[in-house]
């Protein structure tokens, strides 16, 4: 089933009063981060020269197919930073990820180039990550009043230039990244090496095996539901009418318990994170 892109009738304007941490975090939703992970790491490496910067990277500190635990505790804590946290924050965790990445590089004979600090590279993953979000906000809770979307989307640019993304790298306006995300994924195609690197990360193969027997078919039924069409495609995985009605009841009936939860535990585990890494950086331990 091909699901019609999403098309926006509204003209964007919003509040003219940008977003602070406090104000986003009344529209955060800390289960997506777990039922959207794996999905939004695909897209984000359906970018080839990404796939392959990850693949073939020698630091395996953080890979998730050898440290799946922290690899999703580094993941969180920058999603954490970028959306709640302070201007120290972030640039404590820039340098921390910076050093991380400065011997991430693809080998000479791949058939792509990478480099960890490419704006641009940077530009395709946060519009992954806030494509992930909004996608998943308006599943579970409706779509945003446009005013406060466009807020929201404005944002988001945090997602990229917590890093190296210049801020007017990111769409000016929500409608506009629309555009830049369709024209952009239509142009993302999957190997038989990278697919085969989703597909492992898809079934938990990182994982022990009572893991995977336990979760790896809900697990790949939930990836499947997130990706766009097109990477569905490109996966090989087929999506029917049928699928779309139980993934939706299923995310209602979270939806229905989750956004009646208090903030404290609807930011979890962003707050707990970000906490987390101001306790590390205050003792003086490794942010990544």
């Amino acid at each position: 089933m091909t699901a019609p892109l999403r098309k926006f009738e509204y003209q964007p304007v919003g509040s003219g009063k940008p977003l602070t941490p406090n104000d986003v975090r009344e529209h955060l939703d800390g289960i997506a981060a777990f039922l959207g992970g794996a999905a939004n790491v695909i897209m984000q490496l359906s970018l080839k020269p990404v796939a392959y910067g990850v693949m073939e990277s020698d630091v395996t500190s953080g890979a998730v197919t050898v440290h799946p635990i922290k690899r999703l505790r580094t993941t969180l804590t920058y999603l954490a930073v970028a959306w709640l946290g302070d201007e120290e924050d972030r640039r404590s965790y820039r340098e921390a990820v910076n050093r991380s990445h400065r011997t991430i590089r693809t080998k000479p004979d791949s058939p792509v180039k990478y480099n960890a600090f490419d704006p641009n590279l940077q530009l395709w993953v946060a519009a992954c990550l806030y494509w992930g979000v909004d996608d998943l906000y308006i599943r579970m809770r409706g779509p945003m009043d446009p005013a406060l979307a466009e807020d929201f989307y404005q944002y988001g640019a945090r997602l990229g230039t917590t890093l190296q993304m210049r801020p007017e790298m990111w769409p000016a306006t929500r409608d506009e990244f629309y555009e830049y995300w369709e024209r952009n994924l239509a142009t993302k195609s999957i190997d038989e090496r990278t697919r085969q690197y989703f597909n492992d990360l898809t079934d938990l193969k990182m994982l022990p095996r009572p893991v995977q027997f336990v979760f790896g078919r809900f697990h790949r039924f939930v990836v499947t539901a997130l990706l766009p069409q097109h990477l569905r495609d490109e996966m090989h995985m087929t999506w029917t009418a049928r699928d779309e009605r139980v993934f939706g009841l299923v995310l209602r009936t979270i939806s229905a318990v989750w956004t009646r939860m208090p903030v404290v535990i609807r930011l979890f585990p962003f707050n707990f994170y970000l906490a987390d890494m101001r306790l590390r950086r205050r003792l003086g331990r490794p942010l990544v």
